[in-house]
């Protein structure tokens, strides 16, 4: 397949042309029929067709114009900034243009140009206020993919051009006990990705923005061979569901893993239990997704509103990751397991769970629960995916559509995460 030079790209100028050429596996060439395919998405048909017509080399910012989308800047009402984002302002939830500014860069910093972000459930809490007074105005995200566009004088582990992730959390204190064990996530000085305030008083902003800047050593390489839009919501649903696995040695061939519901999360939980060769079974309230549990490779469906399914099942799982939010019989669940089985909770249902104290005694049942991974293990989990093509089953979508996805995934109505195309919606 022909490919089109493209010569002296500049990032700084032109961020998101240049991480849009990265993000279609270019650096200084790409294929043009990526090109041509490209150009109903993200620019102009026209000038895209002539990059590509009798030329095997372009000028950047040729490319670049081909690709312009005029900016959503002048919209937005209100204060200055240098990030064009979209917050809520208040319990409503309501989400819409926001500019802010981001911290000028510092010698371990990177610029990442944000090309996808996630949603997740916990978006939706924080902008209602469900887990309590939220620090509006807020740009939630936290599921974050893009291209480096920007590296400060001491970064040595990113360069312009390379793929880049932020997950749940954006610092640590780097001093305490927790971080010198290498477990940033129990820093008690920990900064969230939004709703939180940096050590520079600056307010944390998340992943429905164009760019983010954060210090080298807490964001996360990302593999080549990984569509971005399906990487994004390794984040977290990605992490949340693979640390159970490594934590609590549910991770080894053969083993009999149950996974409750197959949502946003439960999906990736099904799809690493099948990568780590274990045997998984879904639990459901029916068999309504069984076909598509088996073709992420689960064996079947147990159904939790049927008792006599129930009663087969019974101390037959060697470990149930529980994903369910909503409320739900946790002794149902416990009673699934065999002796010495574990329950790991990743899901936060409203409700404080009933257990059968004699049943977990008699049978040294564990029940517990994990909260996403430290920098390590999510780098692991990353490299994980790379090595087993991994990715999220997403439905990608324009930011404009933001607050119609936040109903539909209050229903449920997803399969199984939204992804907002920040590269194609969003110009700063």
């Amino acid at each position: 397949m022909p490919r089109v030079q493209v010569k002296n790209a500049d990032a700084k100028a032109f961020p998101r042309e240049f991480a849009l050429l990265h993000q279609l596996g270019g650096s200084d060439s790409i294929e043009s029929e990526k090109l041509v395919e490209a150009f109903a998405i993200y620019g102009d048909a026209a000038a895209v067709k002539s990059l590509v017509e009798g030329s095997d080399a372009v000028e950047f910012d040729a490319f670049a114009k081909a690709f312009a989308k005029p900016s959503q800047s002048a919209l937005v009402e209100g204060a200055e900034g240098n990030c064009l984002g979209w917050a809520a302002r208040d319990s409503s939830g309501t989400l819409a243009p926001y500019k802010f500014s981001r911290r000028e860069l510092q010698p371990n910093d990177v610029v990442i140009k944000i090309t996808h972000a996630g949603m997740c459930h916990s978006d939706l809490h924080t902008i209602k206020g469900d887990w309590g007074p939220a620090k509006y105005p807020v740009v939630p995200g936290h599921e974050i993919v893009g291209i480096v566009t920007e590296v400060g004088s001491g970064v040595s582990k990113f360069k312009l051009g390379d793929r880049a992730g932020v997950g749940v959390f954006v610092d640590s204190c780097r001093s305490c006990a927790q971080c010198g064990k290498g477990e940033q996530i129990f820093c008690p000085k920990l900064v969230y990705t939004y709703n939180a305030t940096h050590y520079d008083g600056l307010p944390a902003q998340g992943g429905y923005s164009t760019h983010v800047v954060i210090a080298d050593d807490h964001a996360y390489t990302i593999p080549a061979n990984l569509d971005l839009a399906g990487v994004a919501p390794l984040l977290c649903a990605g992490i949340t569901t693979y640390a159970p696995y490594k934590d609590h040695g549910l991770d080894k061939p053969g083993l009999k893993i149950g996974v409750v519901g197959l949502g946003g999360l439960g999906h990736m939980a099904v799809k690493f239990g099948v990568a780590f060769g274990c045997e998984v079974y879904v639990i459901s309230r029916s068999k309504a997704k069984e076909a598509e549990a088996i073709a992420m490779g689960a064996k079947a469906i147990i159904p939790s509103g049927d008792a006599d399914a129930l009663k087969a099942a019974a101390g037959t799982l060697d470990g149930i990751i529980d994903t369910v939010s909503a409320k739900h019989d946790i002794t149902a669940l416990t009673s699934l397991l065999a002796p010495r089985g574990r329950l790991v909770m990743v899901g936060l249902p409203p409700q404080q769970p009933t257990l059968n104290h004699f049943d977990m005694i008699l049978r040294n049942l564990t029940v517990s629960g994990s909260v996403i991974g430290n920098l390590a293990m999510t780098q692991e989990m990353l490299d994980f995916c790379g090595a087993h093509g991994i990715t999220a089953d997403v439905e990608v979508i324009d930011i404009d559509y933001v607050n119609e996805a936040m109903v539909r995934m209050e229903a449920g109505d997803v399969k199984f995460r939204f992804v907002i195309d920040i590269n194609k919606s969003l110009i700063l």
